[in-house]
Order: structure tokens, then C-alpha cells, then sequence
């Protein structure tokens, strides 16, 4: 099913409801950015709100978040809001630490999504262990790792108790991540992109250009229109708002089966960030 408009949401394999179009805030600086970009988004509709610990902007979030709901008159509870667990932090009592942090830089009683930000070898699996913790104290509504490929969501699988609900990872259309959406898929677990546009280096694409203005609309709609049909959960970053109201504008005009694979094509296996095989950090 496609989104229809920017508060439709997917259901987690928990049951849980998480909307499939958010706000990332990585490399958004803490303070006034963080903020505005926040409160801009939930002014025009977001739902969705995607932090981490190591992004050290989750006082900013959640001040942005306080005003947002102040001026919208909406409820914490119609808000989803994730932040990650980091490298540093991995381990059961430091992650269950980590997670009282998060909580109150955000200023939150509870998170809807709490993430394992990379999978550091030997630390993971204890990582899991606090947040299936947390998760069955009902402090958090949904668990997810980020950054998992394949082997890594299998070792971690043989000994959890709950599957994570979302994976989290770097997708646009140089990384399609094929196989590891159709492994996620059969296991029910969310697939979500992060650095959907690449960073901003497709946004010249000549390819994206040309169907781009086929459709009228930018090159990053385009991109962000390819997740949503391609049941990809996405939160492109904005620090300004009719940017952030431009990305959310992709509601009123589907790709054709003929674009989708056009794009699809454009796979390089290309990453801008790290490759989670090859961490030290």
C-alpha cells in the first residue's frame, strides 16, 4: 500500500503504527536549527521525528517538539518519535543507560522507536538484550537496529526473543539494497532510509532530472515518491521549511511501473556513509 498523504503509517509487525514520511535531523546543529526545522515540520503535518544519541541535538528535538505540539494543539501521543542507541553505549547496562539519557535530553517518558545505531561486533547481541527490556516494560513501543545487513540480522535473530521491527539504513537509488529488503521482507521487519537523497549528490542526476520534469516536480520528490512506492519508510533532513514542505509534497502523483525501474536501474551499490562491515568508530 502507498501512502496517500504525509501521516499515513505502515503497521509494524508488533501492530504498532509508524508513519511512513519523518524528519532527520543528522548534522543538524543543536539550538535554533534543530528547533525550527522540528517545530516546521510538525506545523506542516509531519508526524514522524528521527533522532540519535550521538547526533547530539536531542535537546534541541525536544524542545522543538514541545512548541510544535504547543502551537498545533496536537497530543506526544500522535507524534513518533526514534532515537539510536550509540557505539559507545553498546552493552545491557550501558544501553539501558543510554536509553534514560535519550529520554531526558528529549524530555520524554517514553520513545515510539529506539534503534542499535551500528552493529559493533561482540556488543550487539547484550545491546538487544535492554532493548527487549525496555520494550516489554512498555518504556519503548518498538525496537529496531540500524545499519544491519543481512548476516548481522541473522546472527542477532538466533538468540533474540523479538525481531527487531525496523531496519534503519543508508538506500537511495546508487544503493537500492535488494536483497536485503527482500530478506527484510520475509521477516517482516520495516525497512527505513536514511540519506534518501544521497546527500544531495543525485539531485543532478540526468536520469532524475528528465522524469522529474516529466512530472513537474524536483528531483527529490522523485527520489522520496521511489521509497514510498517502494514500501520504504523515508526522512529526508531539512533545516528550512518550504524545503521541508516541498519534500512532503509527493502525495498527488504516482511513477509509473516503467520510472520505478528506471530508477531501480541506477544501482551502483554505492554508499556515502560507512560500510557496516568495515566500522571503527
Amino acid at each position: 500500500m502507498t501512502a496517500k498523504s504525509v501521516q499515513d503509517k505502515t503497521t509494524l509487525h508488533n501492530g504498532v503504527q509508524m508513519p511512513w514520511f519523518g524528519l532527520g535531523v543528522f548534522k543538524v546543529e543543536e539550538g535554533p536549527d534543530t528547533i525550527h526545522s522540528v517545530k516546521a515540520a510538525i506545523k506542516n503535518g509531519y508526524l514522524s521525528i528521527d533522532t540519535a544519541a550521538v547526533y547530539q541535538n536531542e535537546e534541541g528535538v525536544g524542545e522543538g517538539i514541545r512548541q510544535g505540539l504547543a502551537e498545533s494543539g496536537l497530543k506526544r501521543g500522535d507524534l513518533f518519535i526514534t532515537s539510536k542507541v550509540w557505539n559507545a553505549d553498546l552493552g545491557y547496562e550501558e544501553t539501558l543507560a543510554a536509553y534514560e539519557t535519550s529520554l531526558q535530553k528529549l524530555g520524554l517518558d517514553y520513545l515510539d522507536l529506539y534503534l542499535i545505531h551500528w552493529p559493533v561486533a561482540g556488543k550487539y547481541k547484550s545491546a538487544w538484550k535492554a532493548l527487549e527490556k525496555l520494550y516489554k516494560q512498555g518504556r519503548v513501543k518498538a525496537i529496531g537496529v540500524s545499519n544491519f545487513q543481512i548476516h548481522h540480522l541473522e546472527d542477532l535473530m538466533k538468540d533474540a526473543e523479538i525481531n527487531p521491527m525496523v531496519n534503519q539504513v543508508e538506500l537511495h537509488p546508487k544503493l537500492t539494497q535488494m536483497e536485503l529488503r527482500d530478506f527484510c521482507r520475509q521477516h517482516a521487519i520495516q525497512i527505513e532510509a536514511w540519506s534518501p537523497l544521497m546527500q544531495g549528490e543525485l539531485l543532478t542526476h540526468p536520469v532524475l532530472l528528465k522524469i522529474a520534469e516529466t512530472h513537474g516536480k524536483s528531483v527529490a520528490q522523485i527520489i522520496l515518491r521511489w521509497d514510498l512506492q517502494n514500501e520504504i519508510i523515508t526522512i529526508p533532513k531539512s533545516i528550512k521549511e518550504h524545503r521541508i514542505i516541498e519534500n512532503s509534497s509527493i502525495f498527488d502523483f504516482n511513477l509509473s511501473l516503467q520510472e520505478m525501474e528506471t530508477i531501480n536501474l541506477l544501482n551502483e551499490n554505492r554508499r556515502v556513509g560507512p560500510d557496516p562491515d568495515h566500522i571503527d568508530f
